[in-house]
């Protein structure tokens, strides 16, 4: 079977750490700025950023729709702390007429773990996965998840015990924290094994 080609959107955010996580285990990313190149890959990658200015770079590079209409129409999506915002249907403290990509059942907060000064690691065990490290960076969570959906990964110390940060449904998933900052690839590994068998 033919290697499935995986795009990395490319607008806005830490698109370049996701690439090279990416490559470190075997896979030749493509950058995904414009909606021809969207038409060339099989899943895509919605990287940490901030989840406003990606929302209004999208519609502007005429992307918003095309992402859109894909996860619909079952892409294979992994999102990224505002690439999980961007996939959740709704959000708690949206910017004024913000949009989503949408596609996730999920109600996800706005910076709820605080503000850039306030960033941090914690111990996350991740459901398929095993322990890793969570780099957390003015990070979502998830408030509440419908049916269907599974909870892949809590926090599990400090004043936000018991929260959500990672989901997945179906072709979907999404985490809080950003995978791609750390030399540890098996999150990436475990969103290939999703595209593999879509």
């Amino acid at each position: 079977m033919a290697e499935k080609t995986i795009g990395v959107l490319a607008l806005q955010g830490d698109f370049r750490e996701h690439a090279a996580s990416l490559k470190a285990i075997g896979q030749e990313p493509v950058f995904v700025r414009r909606p021809h190149e969207l038409d060339k890959v099989d899943a895509l990658i919605v990287p940490g950023g901030e989840s406003t200015a990606m929302w209004k770079l999208a519609t502007t590079a005429e992307m918003f729709e095309p992402v859109r209409k894909r996860i619909a129409d079952g892409m294979p999506v992994f999102g990224t702390c505002a690439g999980m915002i961007m996939l959740a249907d709704r959000i708690v403290d949206a910017a004024a007429g913000q949009q989503t990509f949408g596609g996730l059942p999920i109600t996800v907060r706005r910076n709820a773990f605080g503000r850039q000064t306030e960033s941090f690691e914690e111990p996350i065990s991740f459901d398929g996965v095993g322990e890793l490290t969570g780099v957390f960076i003015r990070a979502p969570w998830v408030e509440s998840v419908e049916e269907g959906v599974e909870v892949l990964a809590r926090v599990t110390s400090g004043p936000a015990t018991g929260r959500i940060v990672a989901v997945r449904q179906g072709n979907l998933l999404a985490t809080s924290f950003h995978p791609e900052l750390t030399a540890d690839h098996r999150v990436h590994a475990f969103f290939v094994d999703v595209v593999r068998a879509a």
